[in-house]
């Protein structure tokens, strides 16, 4: 079963992932919504930390090329892309492709399974990183293909990932807010964020039991 730690927003946190062994690191670039989006330049520290093995993964919501292109040169291994976005920027893409899907998008699931450089498929709730469950029944209705890998993301966290994995039987999970410490409220509004090592460790424990 492989694990996405997403939303690292600090270089320290690269140590967590280490020495829970997990697959991927995700990072959320150009989505100044998000509480957990980062510069280029924090992500290539990041990126500088991360072991070999653990594979580094821009999270973005409908990139322009010139996006991809930064996120390219940045030296990330797959981008991860929510929402619309034209065909020509994901067959642009020099790097491998997750398509995310925010539960009431999936209808264009079908298209994008003819994509080659589409290495697998992201299926998280309906606000992505709101740390909420979606309805993982409609999962099953999809024509699953071997060459692609499906992750399972949503609101997961120790005490309902394997309960998630038993039921949809995905190739991999992917979590974030179930994994974090309590916000902080900085002094200029913004909020502070950051990830919880006893809660990645328990996590990846419940994944791995």
């Amino acid at each position: 079963m492989l694990i996405k730690i997403c939303g690292l927003t600090d270089k320290k946190e690269v140590q967590y992932l280490k020495e829970n062994k997990v697959d991927f690191a995700g990072m959320v670039l150009f989505y100044e919504k998000s509480k957990r989006n980062i510069s280029i330049n924090q992500a290539k520290e990041i990126l500088g930390e991360l072991a070999p093995d653990i594979k580094s993964v821009a999270v973005t919501v409908s990139p322009s090329m010139e996006q991809v292109k930064e996120i390219e040169a940045a030296g990330f291994d797959y981008i991860q892309i929510h929402g619309s976005v034209d065909d020509d920027i994901i067959s642009g893409c020099s790097i491998l492709v997750f398509k995310a899907f925010n539960v009431e998008d999936t209808d264009k699931y079908e298209h994008y399974l003819t994509f080659d450089n589409i290495k697998g498929f992201v299926f998280d709730a309906g606000k992505p990183g709101s740390g909420k469950t979606f309805d993982w029944n409609m999962l099953k209705k999809l024509d699953r293909k071997e060459d692609k890998l499906y992750i399972l993301a949503g609101g997961l966290n120790e005490s309902n990932v394997k309960e998630a994995i038993e039921f949809v039987k995905p190739d991999g999970v992917d979590v974030s807010s179930g994994v974090e410490l309590e916000d902080v409220v900085l002094d200029d509004g913004r909020v502070k964020t950051g990830k919880d090592p006893a809660k990645i460790e328990k996590f990846v424990s419940k994944v791995r039991m």
